[in-house]
């Protein structure tokens, strides 16, 4: 099973594999064509008043992954890019979030190794 990566955009370090960005607003300061990026897959992020409920407040996320997870388990059809792209190989999800461990990549990464488990 190839691995699937995350990333902080801002980090500038060589992405494995097949990249996506996984934000739904494009990263502050980020020319387009200075990102090297296979997509750009905004549906697969939270929705815009999750996103913006969660704040990026570290004592909001358990229950901010709970929601995510939710709204990902009634669009499953917005994973399928990653799933497809992660059968051939490694996958780099690319996020603009300050916070390494408290965003919406972190969620998505472990969700589809959740789902690729089954």
């Amino acid at each position: 099973m190839e691995p699937i990566i995350i990333q902080r955009v801002y980090d500038h370090a060589p992405a494995r594999g097949t990249v996506f960005l996984v934000d739904r607003v494009w990263p502050r300061g980020v020319r387009k064509e200075d990102l090297r990026i296979d997509g750009w897959l905004r549906d697969v992020a939270p929705s815009n008043e999750l996103r913006q409920w969660f704040g990026h407040r570290p004592e909001r996320f358990a229950e901010f992954a709970e929601r995510y997870r939710a709204e990902l388990a009634e669009h499953p059809e917005v994973l399928q890019p990653l799933r497809t792209a992660a059968e051939k190989g490694p996958v780099t999800l690319l996020y603009s979030a300050k916070d390494p461990d408290h965003n919406q990549a972190v969620v998505l990464r472990d969700h589809l190794e959740h789902v690729r488990q089954r």
